[in-house]
This record gives C-alpha cells, structure tokens and sequence, in this order.
C-alpha cells in the first residue's frame, strides 16, 4: 500500500523568519530550505510572497479576509437596498 503525502502547513512567523534567513542574513534559498528542512521550491515561493506583499501587489492574509467580508456586506446592503426600493414603491401606489 501506498500513503498519499499531505502538504504540510507551517505557521506564518515561520515562514517569515525562513525569508528573513535569505533576505536579511544573506543565507542562500538552498542554503536556508536545507538548515530548516523544507524544499527548496518552497522557500523561493514564500520568497517571492512576501516581495510581493513587500511592493504592495499582493494583499496579505487579514486583508483577503476583510475584503472577503466587505464583498459580503456590500452584497447584502445591495440586496436590502433593492427590497427598500421594492417596498417603498408597493406603499407609495397603495397610499394613491
């Protein structure tokens, strides 16, 4: 029988202090992947996740979830907005 390899998850301040090994101390990726135990792939892609969050392309992981929960909100007051205009137009021909 064969197990299935499940991708393993590391916290963030992990991976921030991985970066920080290559970009702060001058560790090479392969040099810093190989002292922590992750792949070298890996390392590259947290790399260049966090250069990008660094330049401001990409948005971090609290800011994906609060603009997750505006589009909800904004999609409900869109909603209650169109039922508002729904029901003040019932009344307003009902009261002629």
């Amino acid at each position: 029988m064969s197990e299935k390899k499940t991708a393993k998850s590391y916290p963030q301040e992990f991976k921030e202090e991985a970066v920080a090994l290559v970009i702060e101390q001058g560790y090479s990726v392969p040099e810093a992947a190989k002292s922590l135990g992750i792949a070298v792939s890996l390392l590259y892609n947290w790399k260049a996740k966090f250069e990008k969050e660094k330049a401001g392309l990409s948005l971090k992981e609290d800011e994906r979830d609060e603009l997750k929960r505006l589009r909800k909100e904004v999609k409900n007051l869109r909603m209650e907005k169109e039922i508002l205009k729904k029901a003040s137009a019932f009344f307003a021909k009902e009261m002629k």
